[in-house]
């Protein structure tokens, strides 16, 4: 069975990407209008993976696809455009983050907004293993998982999203190898949960 995209050059792809996450940033900076409507609904962080995922859906783009060769073998393809921001663009992306730390606006809000700050850094760090442990009593299929599927790979790239932000988040990602595939959801279930505390208090 063939299954090729529409675009297999990884240059093409990583324009494509871009030109994506230029149009979310460029509609999200809108003042007003419908764009400025939209994003008080739904949040430009899940447009960024969204979009990426409907030109997946429409067949423009793939991860991995298969074609056949001249002697009617079935050969596998992949891209090579998350190796190549893995390895260079979240390395960039993180120190450009720190670079951009104003300390002297972070010292300025005072020990009581650092201790805070610390206090719920080191409330996520051990919180999360906390959790895992009791619903494991209760529930064990739950935060179950082999290998690449394990929970708890998955909830160390949320929590390197709620210390860090995005580029932290992917660097979780990268370094506890949580199936890329349910990933997409948990981000989903996170963007939605975050949004609904911020629109109800």
């Amino acid at each position: 069975m063939e299954n090729p995209p529409l675009f297999t050059n990884d240059t093409i792809v990583f324009g494509l990407l871009m030109l994506s996450l230029g149009f979310v940033f460029y509609t999200e900076s809108r003042p007003s209008g419908f764009w400025h409507k939209f994003y008080k609904i739904v949040p430009g962080l899940f447009m960024a993976y969204m979009v990426p995922a409907i030109l997946t859906s429409l067949g423009l783009i793939a991860p991995e696809w298969e074609i056949l060769n001249e002697s009617n073998e079935l050969v596998k393809h992949k891209t090579n455009i998350y190796f190549i921001t893995s390895r260079f663009l979240l390395p960039a992306a993180l120190v450009l983050m720190t670079l951009s730390i104003d300390l002297k606006a972070v010292f300025n809000l005072g020990w009581k907004a650092l201790i805070m700050f610390f206090t719920g850094t080191v409330g996520i760090v051990i919180g999360g293993p906390i959790a895992i442990l009791l619903i494991s009593v209760f529930s064990p299929e739950t935060v179950g998982g082999i290998g690449p599927d394990a929970v708890w790979r998955g909830l160390s790239t949320l929590a390197g999203s709620w210390i860090g932000g995005g580029a932290n988040q992917t660097a979780m990602l990268e370094i506890y190898g949580y199936n890329q595939k349910l990933y997409g959801g948990m981000v989903f279930v996170d963007i939605v949960e975050l949004n609904l505390k911020v629109a109800f208090g």
